[in-house]
């Protein structure tokens, strides 16, 4: 059984026009949604066994929220940079690599490809993964190369305005 937490990062600033998207900050709402969220996992008792993040500034922020309400070490987090503006294929080929010891995993990445994913690996469908939303999602294999499209079930989608 693998279990994967898909989390889009909190929401980025656009104060600075000018600044480049991987650079973008969170703004206060983002700050004060990551730290929410994180609450809420840790109210959960959510402890992955691996984190993959993008290294967008944005993302990377939103994984220190989560790793220090968690009380995980930085250890936990792999920065993969294809990650970052990847399609749906990319990240499924980024779960594709992920060692099988690990059975319990987030990945904290970008829209569309984070709720086309959600898409993918259930049935349910969602229509937008706001910013800081997350959904959990069970799937009955025990290889990551095993995923296949509607393998998963998903056991929540949570986010910010619904608290």
């Amino acid at each position: 059984m693998k279990i994967i937490h898909l989390i889009r990062h909190a929401k980025s600033s656009w104060e600075n026009p000018s600044t480049s998207d991987f650079y973008r900050k969170l703004n206060e709402r983002g700050l004060r949604d990551a730290h929410f969220m994180a609450e809420e996992l840790k109210k959960l008792a959510y402890h992955p066994d691996y984190i993959l993040c993008s290294p967008a500034k944005r993302t990377t922020k939103t994984a220190e929220f989560f790793t220090e309400k968690l009380n995980l070490h930085q250890n936990h987090i792999h920065f993969e940079q294809r990650i970052y503006e990847a399609s749906l294929k990319t990240l499924l080929e980024v779960l594709n690599e992920i060692p099988n010891q690990y059975n319990n995993i987030a990945l904290i990445g970008h829209n569309p490809a984070i709720t086309q994913l959600s898409n993918f690996l259930t049935t349910d469908y969602i229509d937008n993964i706001p910013t800081c939303g997350i959904v959990k999602i069970e799937m009955d294999i025990e290889d990551w190369q095993h995923i296949i499209e509607g393998i998963g079930r998903k056991l929540f989608f949570i986010y910010p305005k619904m608290f």
